[in-house]
């Protein structure tokens, strides 16, 4: 499919009044045009694939824009703030290092970088004990597949290269990440080549039927692959465009196989972590422990930074000054990480993801039994879903549908994200965590009309 563009003409609609949702002007909104018109013209056309929303301030669940209007937020800005818009702990400790005049010290030592990366071995189990602290998902994952191509050759020599991912995967848009993930749109752009990376299918139950680890066996075999030249395998926690969990046997079985062919086991948790899931970090579900983990996101609930933290074996694997980053540990964002995690912590919201997740889960599930022909799948644990829509009862992902049903919710005040690839086929759904029952039913309710309607418009043509 074509990527589509949302609606840019104004239109009117209904109005709306809600303790969540706020909808007073024609959307969008005609005073924004301007705006959108010179990101339009000043920006790559490739950013102009979101709702047309002007954000003006966003506080808790909820987006405002300048001309009065309001929307439940069920994207947490593409999976961001874990611990809700602009939580004032966070403010403050963001105001706090800005007024202090600490902005930028390159590599050089500080003191809260040090005790943010003490905060993240802390938080999780050995022998994941050494951090590195980046800015974005996309360069954790850069990250890791150096270490682990650097860590592979010192323990089996240069033919231990293979870096095997999972089709469907995203993680991130630089080079490395692209090559490594698995949706195939996405990586024209880069050419023919061996580069070393390999994708295998994605036990997701609903498009891969076939979910017993001998799949993944029988993958590396008819991709000529021998299990002594693979140095890594690496899967998202969840799949981020369907919210797709792979079975917990077959993960056991993969971290049995890794540690059986010294392959690093790596976990991209730059979506799931920091409660996303109902777990403070999502490979919790699997009862494995990953060698390398990618954390991102949900890490400030703001800022931009990232994450990779592995054993000091393989996280010590370069030499002093082989493996820097200009802004690690940038003291603003790491004092926007420090108290984010307090708040998660403090206040329990992996707990409170668990509990708002049963309760979405069950409303969503409710919307498949609706329309068993058009949802032909919900996957997600906690607060991060992903309604697979489907044409007619068959596989066949229908990502018209998908992006009708999320435009309508636009125009009712309920604010998602559009996935590009197989993933715009899916409606992603990730609120805050700080999220509370009411909220939860009112935008699912909300989602569930939105569906009935295009549905409806499309079975009345």
């Amino acid at each position: 499919m074509a990527e589509r563009m949302f609606n840019q003409e104004p239109m009117v609609v209904p109005a709306v009044q809600t303790k969540f949702r706020r909808i007073a002007t024609k959307i969008p909104v005609p005073e924004s045009l301007p705006i959108l018109r010179d990101l339009a013209l000043y920006e790559p056309r490739s950013m102009g694939g979101q709702p047309p929303v002007i954000w003006d301030r966003a506080e808790g669940v909820n987006v405002f824009d300048p001309y009065g209007n309001m929307w439940l937020d069920f994207s947490s800005g593409v999976l961001v703030a874990n611990a809700g818009h602009a939580h004032p702990q966070i403010v403050e400790a963001i105001s706090r290092e800005a007024r202090k005049g600490f902005l930028h010290n390159y590599c050089f030592p500080s003191k809260i970088r040090a005790r943010l990366a003490k905060r993240l071995a802390g938080l999780l189990p050995e022998p994941l004990k050494k951090v590195f602290l980046l800015t974005t998902g996309a360069e954790a994952v850069e990250c890791v597949i150096k270490l682990a191509r650097a860590y592979g050759a010192k323990k089996g020599g240069p033919n231990k290269r293979y870096f095997i991912t999972f089709q469907n995967a995203f993680h991130g848009r630089t080079l490395g990440a692209q090559l490594a993930g698995g949706i195939a749109d996405l990586k024209g752009w880069i050419g023919q080549g061996d580069f070393g990376f390999a994708q295998v299918p994605f036990p997701d139950g609903f498009r891969v039927a076939d979910t017993g680890f001998d799949l993944f066996l029988r993958s590396l075999k008819d991709l000529s692959i021998a299990p002594d030249t693979v140095a890594a395998v690496m899967s998202e926690t969840y799949q981020g465009g369907g919210a797709c969990f792979m079975p917990v046997e077959y993960a056991k079985n993969l971290r049995r196989w890794c540690s059986e062919n010294d392959a690093l086991l790596i976990f991209d948790e730059v979506q799931a972590g920091f409660g996303r899931t109902g777990t403070m970090f999502g490979f919790e579900h699997y009862g494995v422990v990953p060698d390398l983990i990618c954390l991102g996101k949900g890490i400030t609930s703001s800022l931009p930074l990232s994450a990779v933290v592995g054993p000091p074996d393989v996280m010590d694997v370069f030499e002093v000054r082989k493996m820097t980053s200009t802004h690690s540990g940038n003291p603003v964002c790491a004092a926007a990480a420090l108290a984010s995690i307090d708040v998660i912590v403090s206040r329990r919201l992996h707990e409170n993801a668990r509990e708002m997740g049963a309760l979405m889960h069950a409303r969503l599930s409710e919307l498949r039994r609706r329309w068993p022909s058009r949802v032909g799948a919900v996957h997600g644990k906690g607060l991060v879903a992903g309604v697979h829509v489907v044409r007619d009862g068959a596989l066949e992902p229908d990502g018209n549908l998908a992006f009708d049903v999320v435009e309508a919710c636009l125009r009712k005040g309920l604010l998602m994200f559009a996935p590009v690839g197989l993933a715009g086929a899916t409606i992603k759904i990730a609120p805050p965590l700080v999220i509370t029952p009411d909220a939860v039913e009112e935008g699912c309710a909300v989602l569930a009309e939105a569906f009935d309607e295009v549905v409806g418009r499309r079975d009345a043509r």
